[in-house]
């Protein structure tokens, strides 16, 4: 179909504001590369000696933003798939009790609750609840394995070149995930303007809160220097699920604070003393968990693997 040339520039003025605005993406690159880069330069020292090499520190802190790099509308299945990955609104997956391990699991129990809470059958759609926690714990599992596999050759005094890049790439995936945890609002269904019906203290309902807080505002005022102090030091997960869900709660009791320095003007320009503390918190959170994360799956690499039974 030929489109005449002033239709085709009334259709360009129409889609370059839907190009103009940047999508919402946990803590934008600068947040995501330094939450990585911290966590890897402050993993323990019986850690594999070649993760305390600079390459690999600059290979997991590039690999921040990795996953949204997936999102561009260049690639809109792989962005399609992947996109519910990033969050998860804790309101709706509350209303499963009690939340599943597993993801197809997970799957069921929300569409058998959309069947018993019809009113929020589209909400409790699982794509619309988001699968946060089991993207990190499937990544987590998978760098667990490639450290087995890194022990399993080292004891054979086996070359360890190829698994060492592969657990360099799934820490680093790994990373992006703990630290969209960190940021409240990607666990909340007021993830981007207070949804909520009830709105008594008046927080905002425009659609920009979202990428001015982990985004713009990170980018133009946290500083490494900022966050470093704050990361806490190592404590190796118990259960890697239900610790990571406490982490995601954790955040998730955060939201308002967002919204309460969204309303004092603390995400604008310079911000406010409160705003950059806060924001320096979170992200030293995220920097605190990974490497946590990190150091577990090392130590749960070298448990032995069960026998698999066969009915």
């Amino acid at each position: 179909m030929n489109f005449s040339a002033p239709l085709r520039r009334v259709a360009v003025a129409a889609l370059l504001p839907l190009l103009a605005v940047p999508p919402s993406f946990g803590w934008g690159s600068v947040g995501h590369s330094m939450i990585n880069k911290l966590a890897a330069e402050s993993l323990p020292a019986d850690i594999p000696a070649f993760m305390h090499t600079q390459a690999a520190i600059d290979e997991i802190e590039y690999l921040g933003p990795e996953p949204d790099r997936w999102r561009s509308l260049a690639e809109p299945e792989l962005n399609a798939v992947q996109a519910p990955d990033h969050f998860m609104d804790l309101e709706l997956a509350d209303v499963i009790q009690p939340l599943p391990r597993r993801r197809y699991e997970f799957n069921a129990a929300a569409y058998a609750a959309s069947l018993t809470h019809p009113a929020q059958a589209r909400d409790l759609q699982p794509e619309h609840i988001g699968f946060q926690p089991y993207i990190t714990n499937e990544v987590w599992e998978r760098l667990k394995s490639a450290m087995r596999d890194y022990r399993d050759l080292s004891a054979k005094h086996q070359d360890t070149k190829p698994v060492e890049a592969a657990i360099l790439f799934y820490a680093g995936w790994l990373g992006h995930y703990v630290g969209d945890g960190s940021q409240p609002l990607h666990t909340t269904v007021n993830y981007n303007g207070w949804a909520n019906k009830e709105n008594p203290n008046g927080y905002t309902t425009d659609h920009k809160i979202h990428s001015q807080f982990e985004t713009a505002y990170v980018a133009a005022n946290i500083k490494e220097s900022d966050v470093k102090p704050l990361v806490s030091s190592v404590h190796p997960v118990g259960d890697e699920f239900d610790d990571y869900m406490a982490y995601l709660r954790h955040s998730n009791s955060l939201v308002e604070r967002v919204y309460q320095l969204d309303k004092a003007h603390g995400f604008e320009g310079a911000g406010t003393p409160e705003a950059k503390q806060f924001t320096a918190e979170r992200l030293a959170a995220g920097a605190s968990m990974l490497r946590d994360l990190i150091y577990s799956a090392w130590l749960e690499s070298a448990k032995p693997v069960p026998e698999r039974h066969y009915d």
